[in-house]
């Protein structure tokens, strides 16, 4: 059974930066090694191994490009969990579907991938081994004459490994979310959208003098969910408002908030989020959807497009555009999920922006015909109002 990504996760608390010097360091040089990301030679003593050095901070940075996460040098859980993942390939070892600790790694993304292109439906290639990968892996065996077992061992690689690709045109993943997306018709009516306003409780996110992340995201995320439902769509929010949550409790992880859309069977999230940083002069709206250099959300891309250009076409917020990235919450949701930072609390003009009442309407607004713009994208024009946008999607 393979252990959780606890035991790696706690070494990076507090997290690994440039000038950090631990036993740690040690285990994330051996790491990036294995990766071909930082030389094995020359080193002269023991203790430098120890000191996150500027090689180091160059390999971590390079590993998250590569794996769509925050490109900061800044060795945290969520880094850290994506090295371990890292280091297995197909073949390392037997792979099954465990329900507590499910098996996770480049080796089941591999697997995925495979299943996919043969056109097994196991869903998003995500690196998880989860009920779907079992039920695909099950199929394949069954076609080419395997036990039916839903264990990756050394006779279904084989199997794997001698048959070639046989979908063509497209990716399967990204045809079959493209497909769900338009089987429910061309409107909002009875569709299921998951609004996550980021951080609440007792983590209050960014923050300047006046106003705290989570009670902003909060406050948007109530005006979308009613317009949601006046468009006719079921509106479910990840957590409770500002008044229901005791700020001493610790907000849903993003690993629950995901399993909370899943478990809801939603069509899409959109999770809320305003920004911060050291320097005031950052600024500026950015959208994040699912990808990595092997797969993504395409749906989810399309969507972070639509949001960015709706958005900006109602507001001055400077176009920091769309993101690919591999952060927990947009892999682990089932269907096409994506993270909206709403500007600066830190920057003097996008904070002003934020404290505006009629702002945060803009921006609902926005956000609701971004949504209706991804299921009639061809009926509703960038920057369309809201009343003429529900005109047209139920004509």
């Amino acid at each position: 059974m393979q252990e959780p990504h606890a035991h790696l996760a706690a070494r990076a608390e507090p997290p690994l930066r440039l000038g950090s010097r631990s036993a740690a360091v040690v285990e994330l040089r051996h790491r990036l090694v294995q990766l071909g990301l930082l030389s094995a030679s020359g080193r002269a003593e023991q203790a430098d191994l120890q000191m996150f050095d500027e090689a180091v901070d160059r390999a971590v940075r390079s590993f998250q490009q590569q794996r769509g996460l925050r490109i900061d040098g800044v060795v945290d859980r969520e880094t850290y969990r994506v090295l371990d993942e890292a280091r297995w390939q197909l073949g390392d070892r037997v792979l099954s579907y465990a329900v507590r600790h499910p098996y996770v790694g480049d080796d089941v993304a591999a697997l995925q991938h495979r299943l996919l292109d043969m056109g097994f439906d196991c869903g998003r290639a995500d690196g998880v081994f989860g009920a779907s990968t079992e039920a695909a892996l099950r199929e394949f065996q069954r076609n080419v004459g395997l036990p039916a077992d839903g264990t990756c061992g050394p006779a279904t690689l084989r199997a794997l490994r001698q048959l070639a690709r046989t979908v063509v045109g497209g990716k399967a993943n990204e045809l079959r979310e493209y497909e769900r997306l338009h089987h429910g018709g061309p409107t909002l009516a009875g569709k299921f959208i998951v609004i996550d306003p980021g951080h609440g409780a007792c983590d209050r996110g960014s923050s300047n003098d006046v106003l705290e992340e989570a009670a902003v995201v909060d406050d948007i995320a109530n005006r979308i969910e009613g317009r949601l439902a006046a468009a006719g769509a079921q509106a479910f929010r990840t957590r409770g408002g500002e008044g229901v949550l005791d700020r001493s409790e610790e907000p849903p992880s993003d690993a629950e908030r995901a399993a909370f859309a899943n478990a809801a069977e939603a069509d899409l999230l959109v999770s809320l989020h305003v920004d911060g940083d050291e320097n005031p002069s950052c600024q500026g709206l950015s959208t994040y959807y699912y990808g990595t250099a092997k797969d993504r959300s395409l749906v989810g891309a399309r969507l972070a497009e639509l949001l960015q250009s709706e958005i900006l076409a109602g507001t001055d917020l400077l176009d920091c555009r769309s993101h690919p990235k591999s952060w927990e919450l947009l892999r682990s949701t089932r269907m096409p999920a994506v993270r909206v930072e709403l500007g600066y609390l830190t920057n003097p003009g996008d904070a002003a922006r934020l404290a505006r009442q009629e702002f945060r309407d803009t921006l609902a607004e926005s956000i609701v015909v971004a949504i209706q713009r991804l299921y009639a994208p061809t009926e509703l024009p960038v920057g369309q109002p809201i009343e003429l946008a529900h005109a047209a999607v139920f004509a």
